[in-house]
């Protein structure tokens, strides 16, 4: 999934600025397009760039020309824009695959091109505008449309985008068949997301209501397809909101085309049996009504003539094969009476073979129950099978005139490809086969991708297979080798020791026990050996005690010494200098001890004379005498 790029917030500009700015509405439209080719011709700047800055400045400059007094202005821009080619420039840099991650602003430069489509005064390139512009914008939107289907965080950008495409068609309603045609549309129309196929429907509700005179203006065809559109979600989706929102617009259509509408929805037949299968009990039964009975009644309107040729032909057949079917029965059924009492050697009981419930041996009452239960099975059988040819007829006709339409659209491509420049043929065509080419890749890899997939499951699940049944094997082996060799194994005697033992041979036996204990003595100590060891380890474990108990002693003073000196020196370090010190903090700093006072007076007066000695007297030694006596006293020393 493509990251959904943050919205960057956008500098309102004030209205009475935008009236300053467009005093002058030439010079100010000239003005915009140098600034948008400007931000076209930047060659460092990313694609994703270029379309934030073209989505701002083509905002700020289509709002102050909607606020300038009168209508001239905004139209004059557009035309403008068309004219210097901005726009198609647009489109192309829209269509392109840099865009990546900046879905938002591309959501937002479409919402942009679909307003400058609309309201252009194209004069002389009216052909152009009408017959390749618009369809490459179209294209466009569609394109940006599926590509951010793909991404399940860009729901309401891509309903942005299709709110855009409604915009253009309301104005536009020719492009209204490029749509229904066109490939990027069918992906949107074959998504497994409700969602999508939600919007879709909602795109053609909203446009045929915002506009009086839409779908008037739709040709047969182009409504040919819009219905093939809907009814193909009927057919497809099982979702309750789909499928209101189908029937809703399928009333909607009927609302606006009214006598148009019947002759149309003949070639869709079964409508009405799938709408009364498949949407009854979802919430909107009364709308199904409605379209069932309009359906029924632009049936029920066909030529008499031909109903009527119809029935006879009917009536006619089915009599003869009837008269046909009467005349073989007798026989049947004679013979089906003579093969059962050949087998059971009884004379009525024709019922209890056939599962009937009353059969007599004669001709009257057995051949009119036979005739009844075969008659029930084929109608019966007729029903189903005309539902299943209903059912496949109208899924063929769906996917004919869908082939039809993409037919027809790949004409009109090719027809509008030679209003091209013949130095852009080329490269379209590059193009077109690129695409092609990635779009072939793409489904053979992920076919491939499948294959392997399979065949590795597969593979897995012989494998599991086999283990388990080795194990099987294995297990069932190992039982049966132990069976066999418990089978082999001599039954044990109850008695314990040699048969026939005398007392000469036990005697020579106790004999070898004593000379062995004789050569082999024990190693067992007595008992006053043993309480003499025990008083010995007693006395050990009581010294060892008393000195660990010393040892901890002397450990916990080193301890306690150590922490004092640590304070002591910490203080030290943290003293006041002389010069700010007080009485308190001075009193602070002596030790309770006399000795440790002297001796800290005597190694500051030391050090004192040591300061004020001659230099020269302090060159044959490497510390000076009053440095020790200081630092002993600061280590606490005479503790």
């Amino acid at each position: 999934m493509e990251p959904v790029e943050p919205v960057e917030p956008v500098e309102p500009v004030e209205p009475v600025e935008m009236l300053e700015m467009l005093e002058e509405p030439v010079e100010q439209v000239e003005q915009v397009v140098l600034e948008l080719k400007e931000v076209l011709e930047q060659e460092q700047s990313s694609a994703g760039d270029k379309i934030k800055l073209l989505n701002q400045k083509l905002n700020d400059a289509l709002t102050g020309a909607a606020l300038q007094t009168g209508a001239s202005l905004s139209c004059r821009l557009k035309s403008r824009l068309f004219s210097t080619g901005l726009l198609s420039r647009c489109v192309s840099l829209l269509e392109s695959s840099r865009v990546g991650g900046a879905t938002t602003s591309a959501a937002a430069l479409a919402h942009t091109l679909s307003s400058c489509c609309v309201g252009v005064e194209p004069g002389d390139r009216s052909e152009a505008f009408h017959r390749l512009f618009l369809p490459s914008v179209m294209n466009a939107l569609l394109s940006l449309a599926a590509r951010l289907m793909k991404q399940a965080q860009s729901l309401h950008l891509l309903k942005k985008v299709l709110d855009s495409v409604g915009w253009i068609l309301q104005t536009h309603n020719r492009l209204t068949t490029q749509v229904l045609s066109s490939v990027h549309y069918e992906q949107l129309q074959m998504s497994d997301e409700a969602s999508v196929s939600l919007l879709c429907v909602q795109l053609w509700t909203h446009t045929c209501s915002s506009s009086r005179d839409f779908v008037s203006r739709l040709s047969d065809e182009s409504v040919t397809l819009l219905l093939n559109d809907i009814i193909g979600q009927l057919a497809v989706s099982s979702e309750a909101r789909v499928g209101g929102a189908s029937v809703r617009l399928l009333l909607l259509l009927a609302g606006e085309l009214r006598g148009r509408l019947p002759p149309l929805l003949r070639a869709f037949r079964g409508l009405d049996r799938l709408l009364s299968n498949d949407w009854r009990g979802r919430g909107f039964d009364q709308e199904v009504d409605q379209l069932i009975k309009i359906v029924q009644s632009s049936e029920s309107s066909d030529d008499t003539e031909r109903v009527r040729a119809a029935c006879v032909i009917q009536a006619a057949w089915r009599s003869h094969t009837t008269r046909r079917r009467v005349q073989n029965l007798n026989r049947a059924v004679s013979t089906l009476q003579r093969k059962y009492r050949y087998w059971t050697g009884t004379g009525p009981g024709l019922g209890l073979g056939l599962g009937l419930d009353w059969v007599w041996t004669g001709t009257g009452p057995g051949l009119c129950c036979v005739c009844v239960c075969f008659r029930s099975r084929r109608q019966q059988q007729q029903k189903q099978q005309e539902a299943r040819l209903c059912e496949e007829t109208l899924r063929y006709q769906v996917n004919l005139r869908r082939h039809q339409a993409r037919r027809k659209f790949h004409l009109k491509q090719r027809q509008l490809l030679q209003l091209l420049p013949p130095d852009q043929v080329s490269s379209y065509l590059c193009e077109c086969e690129r695409r092609a080419a990635v779009l072939i890749q793409t489904q053979f890899r992920g076919f491939r991708q499948r294959h392997k997939f399979k065949l590795h499951k597969e593979k897995e699940k012989e494998r599991l297979r086999r283990n388990r049944a080795a194990t099987v094997l294995q297990r069932a082996v190992r039982l049966f080798l132990e069976r066999r060799r418990a089978a082999k194994v001599p039954p044990s005697s109850f008695w314990i020791g040699q048969k026939g033992l005398t007392d000469r041979r036990r005697a020579e036996l106790k004999k070898q026990v004593e000379d062995y204990i004789t050569l082999h003595p024990s190693g067992r100590v007595s008992l006053e050996e043993c309480v003499f060891l025990h008083e010995e380890v007693q006395s050990l474990w009581a010294s060892h005690c008393q000195s660990v108990v010393q040892t901890r002693r002397e450990e916990q003073k080193i301890n306690t010494l150590l922490a004092h000196t640590h304070t002591q020196l910490h203080t030290l370090r943290e003293a006041p200098p002389l010069s700010s010190v007080t009485l308190s903090e001075a009193e602070s700093f002596l030790s309770p001890s006399p000795s440790i006072a002297v001796r800290a007076r005597d190694s500051h007066n030391a050090l004192l004379q040591s300061e004020r000695a001659p230099w020269w007297r302090t060159l044959g030694s490497e510390v000076p005498s009053g440095h020790a006596p200081l630092e002993e006293a600061g280590l606490g020393g005479g503790l």
